[in-house]
């Protein structure tokens, strides 16, 4: 499970890299106070992801998971399964859900859909979607092993 190489872009190679969300912490959180205090806000934003019982895939990409020194913030993708309600979601998970809360809360972007309400695409065409950076090149992004009891610190 271990992550690829960077490209000459700084990006890791296009496709979607499984790996553990301690290879992610190991990985990304070296190289400056920035990368240490997103990669905490990360870690966070996994558990508090892993409260809600209903956590299938946690996907992060954007310039956290780059060479880049300095990234402004995580992008994070979680896809919940199907069952999964705000009403029934721990209070403290709840700004996950809000797009604006969990900017101002956790500087992520946190965009989020349940596994069952994608119209006409799987989830792995839905997250693969994410690879398309805005210039239209594609970057590899990473899909997070959920696992129960995971050291997740």
């Amino acid at each position: 499970m271990a992550l690829p190489e960077f490209n000459g872009f700084g990006d890791l190679p296009p496709g979607v890299h499984r790996t553990s969300i301690d290879q992610v912490a190991d990985r990304f959180r070296v190289g400056s106070d920035r990368r240490v205090i997103v990669t905490q806000k990360l870690l966070h934003i996994y558990d508090l992801a892993k409260r809600t019982k209903y956590l299938q895939r946690f996907v992060i990409f954007g310039s956290y998971i780059t060479t880049k020194s300095e990234p402004n913030d995580v992008d994070v993708i979680l896809v919940m399964a199907e069952g999964f309600s705000l009403d029934k979601c721990p209070s403290e998970s709840l700004a996950l859900f809000d797009h604006p809360v969990a900017q101002a809360r956790y500087g992520a972007s946190i965009f989020w859909t349940r596994s069952n309400t994608l119209m006409s695409e799987t989830v792995d065409e839905f997250i693969s979607y994410w690879q398309i950076k805005r210039d239209g090149t594609q970057r590899g992004i990473v899909d997070v092993a959920v696992t129960e009891g995971q050291n997740d610190s």
